[in-house]
């Protein structure tokens, strides 16, 4: 009885994540068999990066007066997990692949770098509610800042020898010049000094675009995804699916099994950490002319079995702590 009522709750989990795959195919399909241009997908990532994302998530962070605290402690399970992985990647890239230090600085990074915004936001609504985009924000903050440094320090030290504070804070403003950041900081700043809901003339037009970002956002996602084909680096990329999908999410979820975080932040701590390879990891492998054909196919591949793997860490997570507080 036990294993039925097991396999029907996880039957429901990929029920209500159906929706959000079927928006990636439907954008994969416009992309590779309709042949939509990429000047099409271009206008609409940005308009997702630039526009319907941070309206999102302004709007959520402009109430964050009226939500619970969050336990900061999910940065710890989060990002202590996320060097942990790191540090297993370099040494499995340099140990098993053979690969650089730049080139292993990259492969560490494909194994800890979530796509957080097109697929994390999305898949966090469905899964886990709307109360669970205050977490999921407080992880983005952070994300970008001290993933691309500790990556730019790995790969300044590996280029020369040292690292400069100088690429430091240009990273750092580069982050803060963010429009998903400065949605979540504006509406933060809404939220912690004027404490009261945004007025009628300006909810209802970022209401409207907040309704859009998700899927939009899922469908941007597919058409980006039909840009990239399975073609070399297959071992590389199946071994930063493991790490990414796996030892990750895994890890999180013993972390914050052990600092006692409450269920909610310890459920969007491990969806985030399950989601598929960021795009963001392909665009360094460009920069560095490095693994551009395994972090691409790692991207598509990592879509593709995250639709299995994210509904059933979520549904492990709900079997064995049902009584989680």
């Amino acid at each position: 009885m036990a294993t039925a009522g097991f396999f029907a709750q996880l039957a429901q989990q990929f029920l209500l994540s159906a929706p959000l795959f079927i928006l990636i195919a439907l954008g994969y399909a416009l992309g590779r068999f309709a042949r939509w241009p990429d000047s099409v997908n271009e206008g609409l990532n940005r308009f997702c990066f630039n526009v319907a994302i941070p309206c999102m998530l302004f709007n959520v962070m402009s109430k964050f007066y009226e939500s619970p605290p969050v336990d900061m402690r999910l940065l710890i399970a989060y990002f202590g997990s996320c060097l942990v992985i790191y540090v297993i990647g370099r040494v499995l890239a340099k140990g098993v692949f053979r690969l650089d230090a730049i080139s292993g600085s990259v492969f560490g990074l494909a194994g800890i770098f979530s796509n957080n915004v097109m697929l994390g936001i999305p898949v966090a609504v469905i899964l886990l509610g709307p109360s669970s985009l205050a977490s999921v924000a407080l992880v983005l903050v952070f994300n970008s800042l001290i993933l691309w440094t500790l990556v730019t320090v790995s790969v300044e030290w590996a280029q020369n020898g040292s690292f400069s504070l100088r690429s430091i804070a240009k990273t750092l403003v580069s982050v803060l010049r963010n429009p998903i950041i400065i949605g979540i900081f504006s509406g933060f700043l809404w939220s912690l000094l004027l404490h009261r809901p945004l007025p009628q003339f300006l909810a209802s037009p970022v209401n409207m675009v907040a309704q859009v970002a998700a899927p939009l956002t899922l469908i941007t996602l597919g058409m980006s995804l039909s840009r990239y084909q399975i073609r070399k680096g297959l071992p590389e990329s199946l071994t930063i699916c493991l790490l990414k999908l796996a030892l990750m999410p895994a890890l999180i979820w013993l972390a914050a099994f052990l600092l006692h975080l409450p269920r909610e932040e310890s459920q969007v701590v491990v969806l985030l950490g399950s989601m598929a390879v960021g795009i963001n990891v392909y665009l360094m492998a460009q920069k560095f002319q490095v693994l551009q054909g395994a972090t691409a196919t790692s991207m598509l591949l990592s879509t593709l079995f995250s639709t299995l793997t994210t509904p059933l860490f979520m549904i492990l997570m709900a079997h064995f702590y049902p009584n989680w507080p």
